[in-house]
């Protein structure tokens, strides 16, 4: 049914709306196992927790088939713009694609991104030719910034990273999806299939996740989970849900029935 239902970012095309992180897994094998049940088509790598240079050393690159996925390096674990844009610059070199999940935080404790120096890096990044997916805060002013300023993507936070708190502010995530002109991938919070279906009845064009995967109690029975939890909440939002009421109104006609015996 959704067959021809597409995600592009710039030159790519995907049927998956799910992105999958490949951080926090007990082994390499089972993270290859959930992301076969995610059914994912796009994986996120970390350019600075991955070893690029030694081919001889075991790699979670390994256990990634280029065939059928596309890899989506990120800057996580960057707290200033110099250092995402050295770690972009390294995705490139080392695995030869032009874009990247630009993440850059304001502090270890929250997580939260730093607006100012993830504008500013991606500033220099797109200039440099890169496909910038930008990590973000809920906030519709600096979405629709990151978008002006040539974001292929603009990715705002549906909670802090890791914390399985769903999509805190549903109103700001739905304002920031109304205004914008490029595809809306909500990232980092979701702890439940029923956090992904949230997101994309709001009109979210996908979203991506790690730790409610990876640190699940079964973490590739929660991979098949968030990827029917994708399909279902596309599906209602395409549907479109019926308007919201304070009174009840009766799901059968109420003329032209015969009425009750006295």
């Amino acid at each position: 049914m959704l067959e021809n239902d597409t995600l592009k970012l710039g030159p790519y095309e995907f049927t998956s709306r799910l992105i999958v992180g490949t951080g926090k897994y007990e082994t390499f094998p089972l993270m290859a196992e959930a992301l076969e049940a995610s059914g994912c088509q796009v994986v996120t790598v970390a350019v600075r927790r991955v070893n690029l240079s030694d081919k001889s050393k075991e790699s979670l690159l390994d256990y990634i088939d280029p065939k059928r996925y596309t890899i989506l390096p990120n800057t996580a674990g960057c707290f200033n713009a110099e250092d995402a844009v050295r770690a972009a610059r390294l995705s490139r070199e080392a695995l030869g694609v032009e874009w990247i999940k630009l993440e850059v935080l304001a502090d270890p404790e929250t997580l939260l991104p730093d607006p100012v120096e993830t504008l500013k890096a991606q500033e220099i990044l797109v200039k440099e030719g890169f496909m910038v997916l930008a990590y973000t805060n809920d906030d519709p002013v600096l979405a629709k910034r990151l978008e002006e300023a040539g974001a292929t993507s603009v990715m705002p936070l549906g909670s802090p990273i890791g914390s399985g708190q769903g999509i805190l502010n549903p109103a700001n995530i739905r304002l920031i999806i109304e205004r914008a002109q490029v595809p809306i991938i909500v990232d980092a919070g979701v702890g439940t299939a029923s956090d992904t279906a949230v997101a994309m009845e709001l009109g979210a064009d996908g979203v991506l996740l790690n730790t409610g995967v990876a640190k699940a109690k079964d973490p590739v029975k929660m991979a098949r989970a968030m990827r029917r939890a994708i399909e279902a909440g596309r599906l209602a939002y395409l549907a479109g849900r019926i308007p919201k009421r304070t009174l009840g109104a009766p799901s059968s006609p109420t003329e032209g029935t015969i009425a009750p015996s006295p």
